[in-house]
């Protein structure tokens, strides 16, 4: 539905009465095509272009809350595609162009704003490293990478600390088509674009068991009664775990909290997103003012969505040492998501042990930015029962096979052993 100047005028006069939901909250079917469960970024996408790209509108998205209430409006909001090794690098490029033209595709703002992403780097071997990653985007075609030498980052950034001995600035690799996006936004665009489409959103419905039968898949058990489906999609972030053991499979993942936080509104002055070479940390600031910034997992496996003082003691200090101004603001609030970190830093998008159950998982840092390719390769295979071209590396098996994707600082846990 789309408003006037004059109804969204006397809307918010009249205390926001006269708004419609902008999806349906219909009663579950017996049964569907195909059922997906999880209703953040990447349930909602994949339901979307199993309608749009496939035709296929008799599907389900369960979920257990409230759309979006996840890891998808619990992030940094940075969007990019800078990764270097073969899978990932084509993955996110072509993530990065769906998101290119998703607010057209979906008619709906998402608030994308390619501001640019830079990643500074603090020794000759982190230049080399960046040099790399640069040559690898141009190969992949994103081709707006430059690397930048020190005095080209001091004239873009003369707020940042570069005469410290500890953490000296030799330049940064600069992805000008990276930025941020609204990522509430960006649920509520798939999640209105799929019921538009004939998709029903079902919330507060958490799937409770599986009926798996000589190995095929049959349908969920919910808390809102039994749901027949052909086929079932499983996209639940930091839930893979939990929910994939209710179909007997152990899956190559843990579960971490993963802070984000954000300081009081203020007046323009980081232009970019930046990333600290010397520790895990990033910023950007927000359309409100705010600055929005990240750092390292909390270390220990959990399912809070709440994270612990030392981290939050980790992350500003990281902060500090990059950009000492920000000690002048007022840190207003943090939260956490719980990220499923997989053993090598790289998602899964795969096939199961089960006929008919998909999995999608596994994203680690890259969740958001992943969203648009994601719902797009995962629809794809769950459509046509073959891996898009790309996410054909993403495989379940890998780690069984030694062919693991292990990009450093893609968000590997240490456990590889």
């Amino acid at each position: 539905m789309r408003y006037s100047a004059w109804q969204i005028l006397k809307n918010g006069l009249t205390g926001n009465k006269g708004w419609r939901p902008v999806w349906r909250s219909p009663e579950p079917k017996p049964s569907y095509d195909a059922v997906i469960i999880g209703g953040g970024g990447h349930g909602l996408s994949t339901a979307y272009y199993l309608a749009k790209k496939h035709g296929l509108t008799n599907i389900a998205v369960l979920e257990k809350g409230y759309l979006g209430g996840g890891n998808v409006g619990r992030n940094t909001t940075i969007v990019r595609a800078n990764y270097m090794l073969e899978g990932n690098a084509q993955f996110y490029s072509h993530s990065l162009k769906l998101w290119e033209s998703l607010e057209q595709e979906l008619n709906y703002n998402a608030m994308l704003s390619q501001r640019g992403c830079l990643m500074l780097g603090h020794s000759d071997g982190q230049m080399d490293a960046l040099a790399r990653r640069g040559n690898m985007m141009h190969l992949t075609g994103d081709t707006d990478a430059q690397l930048w030498d020190v005095a080209t980052v001091r004239k873009h950034m003369p707020y940042l600390n570069f005469d410290t001995a500890r953490f000296p600035i030799y330049g940064g690799l600069m992805h000008w088509r990276g930025g941020t996006a609204r990522h509430d936004a960006v649920a509520w665009g798939y999640a209105r674009g799929a019921d538009m489409r004939g998709v029903d959103l079902i919330q507060n419905c958490e799937v409770t068991g599986f009926r798996i039968e000589n190995g095929k898949i049959r349908g969920v058990d919910t808390s809102r009664g039994y749901i027949g489906a052909g086929k079932v999609g499983l996209t639940v972030a930091g839930r893979s775990s939990q929910v994939a053991a209710m179909a007997g499979m152990r899956l190559p993942i843990e579960s971490h909290v993963l802070q984000a936080f954000v300081t009081e509104g203020l007046k323009p002055v980081i232009d970019h997103v930046i990333s600290f070479g010397m520790g895990h940390f990033y910023i950007s600031q927000s359309d409100k003012g705010g600055l929005v910034f990240g750092g390292d997992l909390d270390g220990y496996n959990s399912y809070s969505q709440r994270g612990n003082l030392p981290m939050v003691e980790h992350v500003v200090e990281a902060g500090m040492a990059l950009m000492p101004m920000i000690g002048k603001s007022r840190m207003l609030r943090s939260w956490g998501g719980i990220m499923d970190m997989s053993m090598d830093g790289t998602p899964i998008i795969d096939k199961t042990p089960v006929e008919g159950l998909f999995f999608n998982g596994g994203w680690c840092y890259g969740g958001f930015k992943a969203v648009p390719a994601s719902g797009d390769c995962f629809a794809h295979l769950l459509a046509t029962g073959h891996h898009h071209p790309a996410a054909d590396k993403f495989l379940l098996n890998r780690f069984e096979t030694g062919h693991v994707i292990d990009e450093t600082g893609n968000g590997a846990t240490p456990n590889l052993h």
